[in-house]
Order: C-alpha cells, then structure tokens, then sequence
C-alpha cells in the first residue's frame, strides 16, 4: 500500500501521489460503514446525555465513546472495565498527592513534575501500554484544577466528575456495542472464520474458472495469512462457550488458518491448472461455501464428499491436496473424529501468565529514559501556561502524552497527524461552524445534525489504516474540545485559538525534549528490527526442537506473533523515518528503499515457512517419510544459518557464506526423487512433490535476499 510519506518523497508528482494514497485509505471496505455508525451513535448519544444532564467534561466523554476497542462484545467489556479502573487509580493518585501538596506551590510543582515523570515511564514499563495511557490521561486531566482559586470541596468534586465522565463514555460503548450484536446474526468470532473461509473460495473459484486469482484477493489472504489466528484464539479464550464447544471451534479456526495459509502459499507459486484440478478446485470451493453458510446460521457442518484424487491432472495444483484434507476435517471435528489434540493445537495455548510491568521494567534504563524525556516536555508545557496564566493551552500535556513515541521519526510523524488534525478539526470544521452554522441554529436537533456530519468524517479518517487513523481522531478531538466543553452552543473564536495555540507549544517542546535527549532514530531501530526479524524466522526455521506437541505449538506461536509484529514495526518505522532531517537523510532514505524492497521477500519466506513447518511437526496430512524428514532438517538448518549470517552482515558487515545451501537443496531432490520412483502411483508421492515445490520456493527467496542484500549500499547512519 502507497503511504502519504511515500508519495511526498519518492513520486515525480507528489499531487497525484497524494490523491491516489487518499483514495487508496477513503474507500469503504467490508464493514468500514457498520464500524463508523457505532462510533457516530457512540459519540452522538454521549453528546445527547451530557447536554441534556449538563454533565462536566462532555467532550472527554465524547471522545472515549469511539475509542473503546471493539474486536467483540467481550473484549469491548473487558476494556471498558479495564478502562474504569485505570480511571480510578489516576483519580486516587490525584487526590492522594493533592491532600499533601496542594497548599504548599514549591512542593506541588516538584509532585507534578515527578508525576509527568512517572506517567510516562509507565507508559514504557508497563505491560499494557493503553492502561497507562487511561491512567496518565486522567491524571493530565485533573491536575490543572488544583492549580485553579476555588475551594477543596470544587475541585474534588470536579475530579470525580471527570471519572465519572469518562466511565459514562465506556458504558455508551458497551451499549452500543450490545445493541449492534443484537441486531446482526451470529457473532464476532464466526464471522472472522466466515471471512477467512469466504478469501479461500474465492481464490478457488478463480482457478476453477480458469482464471488467476485477482490482486485484491491475493492481498487479502496474505494479509489474513500475516495476520493468523490469535486474535480469534484470544477472542475464543473470552467467551462464555461451553468447554466442549470451545474445543471444536479451537480446531475449527486452526484449520481455517491452515486453509489460508495455504491459499496464500498458492498465490505466490506459479501453478499449471488442468481441467481435472478446475473441477476439483470448483468442487472444493462449493464444499468450503456450505461449511460457511452452516457456520454462520449456528449449525455444525455436516459430512462432505470430495473426489480423492491419487494425483493431480496435467501440471497438477500441488497444494490442492492438503487443502482437501483440511476442509474434509472441519466437518469431522463436530462428528467426533477430529480434535484439538489431532492437531497439536488447543485453546489453551494462548494462556499466558500477564504481569503488571514488563520483564526488565527496573533493569532497562530505556524506560527511565523515556519516563525523563516525557515527564520534562510535559513539565515544560506545564510551566509555561501556569507562568503565561493561559489555563486555555493546557491542551499542551496532553500533545505530549499522546504523541511520545520510541523514535523520533515516528513520535514525529504522530505530531504532523495530530496537528493537521488540530487544524482541521479546530480551524476548518470547529471555527468554521461558529462563524457559518452555528449563530442561526436555536435548538439541539440542529446542533445534533452538525455533531453527526463532522463526527461521520472524523470517524470515517479513523477507521483508515494507522498510517491516517490517527489524523481522523485529532478532528473529533478537536471539534469536541471547542463544542462540548459547555452546555451551550459555543460561538466564541477564542476556545478554537487556545486549543491549536496548546497543540502547538506541546508539540515543540517534544520537538525539543525528543530530538536532543537521548533520541532513537528511525533510521537504527527500523534496521535493528530488520536483523532482529531475520534471527527470529532463522529460529522459525529451526523449529521444532522438540517433540512435544504443546511445547512445539505454544513456541510456533510466539515466533509468529513476534515476527507478524516486527513486520508491522518495519512499515510503521519506515513511515516515520521520513520524518527525520539531517546530514545523513540521503543515507538513511537509501536504507528505508532497501529494506522495503527486501521485506516482501521476507514475508513470503515466512509464509511458506508457515506451510513448511506442518511437515515437520508432521500434522495430519502432512506426513514425511523418514529419509525425507533427515534431509528436510539439514535443508532447513542450512536456510536458518544463511539466514543467520545474512543478520551478522547487516550488523558487522560479514563477507557472504552460501553455507552450502545448494548442496542441501540437492540432496533433498534426489531423496525425494527416489520416494517419489519407489510410491509413484501413491498419494504419498503427491505429497512429496508438494513439499518440494514448497522448499525450492523458499530457498529461492532465500538466494534472492543474500545476493540483494549489499552493504556499502546501506548508510553509516543505520550502523
């Protein structure tokens, strides 16, 4: 996907760039319109409520409606009781801290500043970075009232209006999210399994018509391939579901994934279709839309035929196979004969022991770092607008708090958003409608179609990918700051100036404070990523170690999850990098190109290696003989060591080491070759050719990336 950083610096027509990027994050897809209605309904009845109950802090009320994560009723819960509580804790720290230094100007400053120091360093140290975001936001919000001349009794009264403002947003989210799951069929989790299965039929379909697969399928089953199945897992580890039920639906969604993955892997292998593996693809596809249809009408899906092929038609579809044996599976987990154990894979996987603080919380001077770097922005803005007596700007600390990012590049591209935002939603949509609209509106209603109008725009940006989303949320952010902060219709031009004016000081001083202090360039940590992503597949490849099932599972699943999110890490650095000015820009844009050009490869390396490795924990239908099993361990030892000294490269600059690779590759042809001459009418040898086909697809990857990957190319900066 072309990016708005991109399209400024590597395009000849930065205009048109610019317009293709925004059509490219505008367009609805499935569900954008359902997910903006709920945030629209959300922010509009905790308008409605506070209006009409004049309740304090209406905007911050408005604002956390939409934010509440939505992934299913349960986590919505979860996270809006994690929320309230995070709420409450900042509430007591403030009143505690309060009770001791409120009467007392040095040392209330001192608390302060040691406050803005503390909240950030939870913000890095703790485990749930949203919790310690809920908690600071609460503390940014209510501190300011103790340095106002009014009575103890107001402002622990305002305090508490704020907590409960804020709990108010979270129980509106919940509604609305119990309203919209009342109102459609099914449920979150078999409609995620629903998607999945309606990309691998249509993908089938594709083929079976003759055609290829068209790039908009292509892209989605690799991202859902990228993506896995955790999030389903953890969905399914929150809900009420019998244990029984939970474990068909466990093997249910690892065989989706399965399905997917393979898919996947079928798109990036050039593949000759013959008029038998048409049929048996449109076959296929018919049998994966009934399974579908009956999962998403609260049915187990009943027993499927499909034709049993002992070996594809002319050029043959390889992996069409194990595609078979999985969707035959699926019925066969409700009848009994299939199961979580068949397949090494339970719900229980997902069981992790959570802490409060991460590992090396005390022991990584990182987190102190950044608690510092954080905490003396924020008391610098804090300091400013007590000094200048401007309490309008406070808005300042909380432009620290949500903008304070590792690096530079990327803590700066969140202030470009949150500022552009600032202007939109403060400038163009909040003046705007107090110069145009609002002196000829009389009543609520009217008030109430405008509130609709901009939040429907807000929330439409937001729910683009992260690379806008965040540009979406300042405009809500800022129309609600400058609206609903009284209980009236606000003309005065005043509370838009003050909101922007805020914005701005914040974002110099984490200019300031974020460039000089310590600061972790996009340009090191985006390479840094890179290598760590090639350690972790190089350990991927090496995987299992063991033969334990569970412990074989539960490990697949960690190096997944870590690299799918060293991926993500790569692009979202690779945006922010482009923000980043200096002597050495040229240098370090040079590496931003390489790794980009070197991350699709990677990718698809670790796609098929997603396949690969069902060979060897030799899952159902995946099967190796013996003497292929020896070799497929030396050829994948071989591909982590390449993989392995193509990160020691990256890092010190090694001369190349195919490490005998081709050998490898060689050895594991003639082993299968001779399987393949003693079983040749067996579906075995199918198999095998299967497995082959997928191995020489990743050591072909691996070959591209080690002769691509040059290092006088890479800039200084990086090293």
């Amino acid at each position: 996907m072309a990016t708005f950083a991109q399209s400024v610096q590597e395009s000849p027509k930065p205009l048109t760039s610019y317009c293709a990027f925004l059509k490219e994050e505008l367009i609805p897809y499935p569900g954008r319109a359902a997910l903006v209605g709920r945030m629209v309904l959300a922010a509009t009845l905790a308008m409605l409520i506070t209006m009409t109950f004049r309740l304090p802090y209406g905007a911050y009320c408005a604002i956390y409606a939409v934010a509440i994560s939505r992934e299913s009723t349960q986590i919505t819960l979860k996270t809006a009781v994690t929320r309230i509580a995070s709420y409450s804790l900042g509430a007591i720290y403030v009143l505690i801290g309060a009770t001791f230094f409120v009467d007392d100007p040095p040392l209330r400053l001192l608390w302060v500043i040691g406050t803005m120091f503390l909240t950030f360093y939870a913000m890095s140290a703790m485990s749930t970075f949203v919790s310690a975001v809920d908690i600071g936001y609460l503390i940014v919000l209510t501190v300011p009232l103790w340095d106002e001349h009014i009575s103890g009794e107001q402002r622990l009264e305002a305090t508490l209006w704020a907590v409960f403002a804020l709990t108010i947003s979270c129980a509106i989210a919940v509604v609305v999210e119990l309203f919209f799951e009342a109102t459609r069929p099914g449920n979150d989790l078999l409609r995620s399994i629903a998607d999945r299965l309606t990309s691998v039929e249509a993908a089938l379909v594709c083929y079976g018509t003759g055609g290829a697969v068209d790039q908009a399928t292509a892209d989605k089953l690799s991202r859902l391939a990228m993506l896995g199945t955790s999030r389903l897992r953890r969905t399914l580890l929150t809900s009420n579901y019998p244990r029984d039920y939970m474990e068909q639906i466990g093997a249910v969604v690892a065989l989706v994934g399965r399905l997917v993955d393979i898919a996947a892997s079928l798109t990036h292998i050039g593949i000759q279709i013959g008029g038998d593996d048409r049929q048996r693809m449109r076959a296929l596809a018919a049998s994966i839309g009934s399974i579908r249809a009956e999962l998403l009408s609260g049915k187990a899906p009943g027993a499927i035929e499909l034709k049993d092929a002992s070996e594809p038609s002319g050029g043959g579809v390889l992996l069409l196979r194990e595609m078979e044996k999985t969707v035959l599976l699926i019925p066969a987990v409700f009848s009994g004969a299939g199961s979580t154990s068949e397949l090494g894979i339970s719900p229980s996987d997902d069981k992790r022991t959570s802490t409060l603080l991460v590992p090396d919380a005390f022991s990584n001077l990182d987190h102190v770092k950044f608690g510092l770097k954080g905490g003396l922005a924020a008391s610098l803005c804090y300091i400013t607008y007590n000094a200048l007596a401007w309490p309008g700007i406070s808005t300042a600390v909380t432009t620290c708090l949500l903008t304070a990012l590792s690096t530079v590049g990327f803590s700066r591209q969140k202030q470009v958003l949150r500022f552009a935002g600032a202007i939109v939603g403060g400038f163009l949509f909040g003046m705007g409608a107090q110069i145009v609209i609002l002196p000829y509106l009389d009543s609520i209603a009217g008030f109430t179609v405008l509130f609709i109008a901009v939040s429907a725009v807000g929330a439409w940006f937001a729910t683009s990918s992260p690379r806008l989303a965040y540009f979406g949320v300042q405009i809500l952010v800022a129309f609600y700051l400058i609206n609903l902060q009284e209980f009236r219709e606000q003309i005065s031009l005043g509370v838009a100036r003050d909101r922007v004016v805020g914005i701005l000081l914040g974002l110099c001083a984490m200019w300031f404070v974020f460039d000089q202090l310590w600061g972790t360039l996009a340009s090191v940590e985006i390479k840094k990523v890179f290598i760590s992503n090639l350690r972790w597949l190089a350990e991927f490849e090496r995987q299992p170690l063991s033969k334990g099932g569970r412990s074989a599972i539960e490990c697949s699943y960690f190096l997944r999850e870590t690299i799918n999110s060293n991926f993500d890490k790569v692009t979202s650095l690779a945006d922010g990098l482009l923000f980043e000015f200096g002597p050495t820009r040229q240098q370090d844009l040079m590496l931003r190109k390489q790794i980009r050009e070197w991350q699709p490869q990677l990718r698809m390396l670790f796609l098929t290696r997603v396949t690969l490795f069902k060979y060897r924990l030799q899952l159902t239908g995946f099967e190796l003989p013996k003497r292929v099993r020896a070799s497929q361990l030396e050829f994948d030892g071989r591909l982590a060591v390449l993989l392995d000294r193509m990160a020691d490269r990256m890092e010190e600059e090694a001369p190349p080491d195919d490490h005998g690779i081709e050998d490898a590759l060689e050895r594991l042809e003639k082993v299968v070759r001779t399987c393949c001459s003693e079983y040749p009418q067996q579906s075995i040898a199918i198999d095998l050719k299967t497995f082959l086909a997928l191995s020489r697809t990743a050591e072909s990857l691996v070959r591209s990336l080690q002769s691509q990957i040059s290092f006088p190319n890479i800039g200084s900066s990086a090293n």
